[in-house]
């Protein structure tokens, strides 16, 4: 499938944006009017970066206001068209985007709309140049590709095709099944774009709020689907309008623009090899596509790594060894694993740097995040030990995979850990439950393409909470069983100098137990210090629910928050936050499969105070 990206997706001067999209390895690009119009360069020396970075000029875009005018007003239009076809010349591109009039139409005639069209395919055809015509989802009098594609089978051209764009139709509600029925060589053009399902006027939410795939609400794979049925066999391309994309680091958008694609295309190619269909577009399956079956580790880096260990110790973890050549603990308990890690750590108090997820084959994991355009994790290994494929994510978490077998291996590079070291350590703390990772402002959308695509995970519902930061946009991620589940928190955009000053926005591992009353009395006894909640919250909770007067008291007595829905119950306690991070316990009754939510914003305030208090002393 040959890929391309509209120019102005992205951060940048044209140069830095042809740089960075051949880099990524795109195939081409499309040429947004409003780049080359501010560029330095002129559209030779365009034509000839583009050709030595190895990079086809696909689209010029946009022509707009063309159609339903007057005939003074066609004219002049004409004349603009014939500057744009001289200008495509020098460039030496062959295809235009003219988009269905918005501004200057006065004439509701599909008539008058053919015979203009008519004449523009005229005038192009002298220059050479094809039409795509697009129905924008705000046009004046032509709104719906329907709507184009019957102007453009009565316009009757070979040089006159249709431009495809998900977002125009999906936004409206419009059902893209009849794109199938159009003769994919009258296609010339697609573009892609996903989105947040949000209730606004659509212009303000493809200027500003478009996503590239895998990371909003669309089902783009069906959506593809029904194209790739049409027998297109063309470009496919992204032209994407975000407010964050054109303020972030343009080759790292780049790359996560093109991720989206192969992971798409490889989405679409199972739905359709689901059916038996054959198709004319070349779509590959991504490698190595399987679930987790649950964490292996998390890590923890700190320069002191006793305040860190005190912690784990009075949760009830032991001591599982030191690492053979490196300043790494391994602490256990149950199923969960928790490395302590003080390489590279000078200045860091306490943060989780990576976990580890358990996959059957972690080589064909680390060959699918390869082929995502992941980031390998520089990490160097004896010969007699375990090599872990591992990944840097977009918030620099590190991803690393492994299986029941490298496990039992690397815990044995562990002094201490023994021959019984793939047995599971007795504890109260069960395993790990999930764990919650705060994301830059700027690279969310990205962080939720990574994990959902190279690990594998499927998006939830995302939640909103208050907090005295402001409002916290929360993403949850997960395998279908819940063996593996990410919480993604935004860092609201302003915030991260504060957080990195004051740790006022940590992150958390999340550990799972069956009897949290007796981890929490144990772990009081050993002196742990819980985070603090107010009685104003155990006030509200008895009013929610009628709850045992003596659980209750057990409740405000030990800190402990708590939540019901008709599945079951959840009771879990947070420790104090130590640098950037704090560990969670939680216990889950019956079927309950939440998070606590409703307790959100009391442990949010509660941290603010806590560190605003530690802050002042």
């Amino acid at each position: 499938m040959r890929t391309s990206i509209a120019t102005v997706c992205l951060s940048g001067t044209l140069e830095e944006k042809l740089l960075a999209c051949a880099k990524a390895g795109f195939d081409g690009i499309e040429i947004f009017e409003q780049d080359l119009l501010v560029s330095p360069m002129s559209p030779e020396e365009v034509k000839a970066m583009a050709h030595r970075l190895g990079l086809t000029l696909d689209l010029f875009q946009p022509f707009r206001d063309f159609e339903g005018v007057t005939e003074e007003q066609l004219q002049a239009n004409l004349h603009r068209a014939e500057a744009k076809f001289q200008l495509m010349q020098r460039l030496g591109m062959d295809l235009m985007l003219l988009c269905s009039n918005v501004g200057t139409a006065t004439i509701n005639d599909d008539g008058l709309f053919v015979d203009q069209i008519r004449q523009l395919s005229d005038l192009a055809a002298r220059y050479d140049v094809r039409i795509a015509y697009e129905a924008l989802a705000w046009g004046k009098y032509v709104d719906t590709y329907q709507h184009s594609w019957e102007i453009v089978k009565r316009v009757d051209r070979a040089n006159v095709g249709l431009c495809i764009d998900s977002f125009h139709i999906l936004s409206r509600g419009d059902d893209p099944s009849e794109i199938a029925a159009i003769p994919g060589e009258k296609i010339f053009f697609v573009q892609l774009a996903d989105a947040p399902v949000l209730s606004m006027d659509i212009l303000s939410w493809s200027r500003h709020y478009r996503l590239f795939p895998g990371q909003g609400g669309f089902a783009l794979d069906q959506f593809l689907a029904e194209l790739v049925r049409s027998g297109y066999d063309g470009i496919i391309s992204l032209e994407i309008f975000n407010d964050v994309f054109r303020q972030s680091n343009v080759e790292r958008t780049a790359i996560d623009g093109l991720r989206s694609l192969q992971w798409l295309q490889s989405t679409t190619a199972q739905l359709l090899s689901s059916t038996g269909e054959h198709y004319a577009l070349d779509l590959k399956v991504l490698p190595g596509e399987q679930d987790a079956t649950g964490f292996d580790f998390a890590e923890i880096r700190t320069e002191d790594p006793e305040r860190v260990a005190g912690m784990l110790a009075q949760l009830g973890f032991s001591f599982s060894g030191q690492h053979r050549r490196k300043p790494v603990q391994l602490w256990s308990s149950g199923e969960a694993k928790i490395i302590i890690n003080s390489q590279r750590s000078r200045g860091v108090e306490a943060a989780v740097s990576g976990f580890g997820v358990l996959v059957p084959d972690p080589v064909a994991s680390g060959e699918r995040g390869g082929a995502l355009l992941a980031t390998r994790v520089p990490r160097q290994q004896t010969n007699n030990e375990q090599d872990l494929p591992g990944f840097v994510a977009p918030d620099s978490t590190e991803v690393f995979f492994s299986s029941p077998a490298n496990t039992r291996n690397w815990v044995l590079e562990f002094e201490d850990a023994g021959p019984a070291a793939s047995a599971v350590p007795s504890g109260p703390i069960l395993g790990i439950d999930h764990i919650n990772i705060a994301q830059p402002w700027q690279c969310f959308d990205e962080s939720v393409l990574f994990y959902s695509s190279v690990l594998n995970l499927k998006a939830r519902p995302g939640t909103e909470v208050p907090s005295p930061m402001g409002l916290v946009r929360s993403q949850v991620l997960s395998t279908a069983d819940s063996a593996v589940r990410l919480a993604l928190n935004i860092v609201p955009q302003g915030l991260e100098s504060i957080i990195e000053r004051n740790h006022e926005y940590p992150e958390h591992v999340a550990l799972r137990a069956d009897d949290i009353i007796e981890v929490a009395r144990n772990a009081r006894a050993r002196g742990m210090e819980f985070l603090q909640v107010p009685d104003n919250y155990y006030e509200d909770l008895a009013a929610r629910f009628d709850l045992d007067a003596q659980l209750l008291d057990t409740l405000k007595e030990l800190h402990l928050l708590y939540d019901r829905d008709e599945a079951g119950e959840f009771l879990h306690f947070y420790t104090k936050t130590l640098g950037n991070m704090f560990l969670e316990v939680v216990e889950r009754r019956s079927g309950y499969d939440g998070y606590g939510a409703p307790n959100a914003p009391v442990r949010l305030a509660s941290q603010f105070e806590s560190n605003r208090w530690s802050r002042n002393l």
